[in-house]
């Protein structure tokens, strides 16, 4: 099975994206869970069929690297026997949903997971590649900081909404409505003006695009989260995964704890109950480690389109960053590890890196063509201290 290499888009298992270091197939846990035989499942079928690395995404999925086109096969095998694989690549596409990572049994939060899943599955939408879903029903927000396009959150009363992103306001909603009232948001941005594939709700809105009035509403979402960093919380050991990857071996040394994990947008993992933190490589249990101030993506050799090694230099630059800022280091311009705004960007280029301050990988650099060697040395280059 080929993967065309396609900007623009997101890797899947059934749709494989080619990098430097092979395919990367991406898995999406139902539910945003895996169970400990999957969790141990998924860590086998990464040594024995990819390069043994597994990224972490943003998107809450999991990447086993390395495959091959004459392995892909075998590793789908494998999926579907660990009921991870989606009957088709359009279905899998169109499951792209985060879920609030702190549900409790017997709330709401599995249950309407389950609801638009089968929904998503059972409609014909068309929907860009990077649309997305977010499941975030707890009393207070936790994923208004990530990706979604559409979601189905709470009022400060606990009633149901579902809100366009980049709205203010959501419509309040019966239980039995939220997951269609979801869709219908959906249908109605593809309806009102989406092209080729693209576009996200929030630039749709901030454009002029007005919603129908059955869809709007005045209901005011629950407060945000502080931001959420590894420790022990009523659900579980949350721990996280520096710069987003990890060897096969510690993810199956987290399943061994013989626990669920709940996958977060926050290159973090929940262990599901347990009360003491795990002490597998490579992660970070620290709740202030330098380490989550930096985001960088896979860089060179292990994606083609990267210029610089970007892991190695977020490493050395992290403990001079300050404990209020953030670092993402690109090795190109597409900013695949992080969309959003730093507070310093470095973009690797094929004439060094380039700064920017306060914003993404799509805003004009302050300063062009700096060294890597000179940026290890003298740090305050970024922070503006020259």
């Amino acid at each position: 099975m080929s993967a065309a290499p396609v900007k623009g888009w997101c890797p899947g298992a059934l749709r494989p994206m080619q990098s430097g270091d092979g395919l990367v197939v991406r898995v999406r846990p139902f539910g945003g869970r895996l169970d400990a035989a999957q969790a141990a499942g998924l860590a086998h079928l990464a040594e024995r069929h990819g390069n043994g690395l597994i990224d972490v995404t943003s998107r809450a999925n999991l990447q086993i690297r390395g495959v091959s086109e004459s392995t892909h096969r075998l590793l789908l095998d494998g999926l579907a026997q660990l009921t991870l694989l989606d009957p088709d690549a359009d279905t899998e596409a169109r499951r792209n949903i985060l879920v609030t990572p702190f549900w409790r049994d017997g709330d709401e939060t599995q249950a309407l997971t389950a609801e638009l899943e089968e929904a998503l599955a059972d409609s014909a939408l068309e929907l860009p590649t990077k649309f997305g879903f977010a499941i975030d029903d707890g009393k207070s927000r936790v994923l208004a900081g990530n990706s979604a396009d559409v979601r189905i959150e709470r009022d400060a009363a606990g009633g149901l909404l579902v809100r366009a992103d980049g709205a203010r306001f959501g419509r309040g909603v019966a239980r039995g409505e939220a997951v269609t009232t979801a869709l219908a948001v959906a249908r109605w941005f593809v309806a009102s003006g989406v092209r080729d594939g693209r576009g996200r709700m929030a630039t749709h809105l901030a454009a002029g695009a007005k919603m129908p009035e059955p869809l709007r509403g005045e209901a005011e979402p629950a407060p945000i989260l502080a931001a959420v960093r590894p420790g022990l919380y009523p659900q579980g050991a949350m721990v996280g995964v520096a710069f987003g990857q990890m060897p096969h071996a510690t993810l199956k040394q987290l399943s061994g704890c013989g626990r669920a994990l709940r996958m977060t947008p926050w290159r973090m993992v929940l262990s599901e109950g347990k009360r003491t933190m795990p002490t597998a490589s490579g992660l970070i249990t620290e709740a202030y480690d330098p380490a989550l101030r930096v985001i960088a993506c896979s860089g060179a050799p292990r994606c083609r389109e990267a210029h610089a090694d970007t892991r190695a230099l977020a490493a050395a630059l992290a403990p001079n960053i300050g404990a209020a800022s953030r670092l993402h280091v690109s090795g190109c311009a597409k900013g695949c590890a992080h969309s959003g705004v730093a507070a310093i960007t470095l973009i690797a280029t094929g004439a060094g890196f380039d700064l920017v301050r306060g914003g993404s990988t799509r805003d004009e650099p302050i300063l062009r063509g700096l060294d890597r060697d000179d940026i290890v040395r003298d740090p305050s280059i970024l922070m503006g201290g020259h």
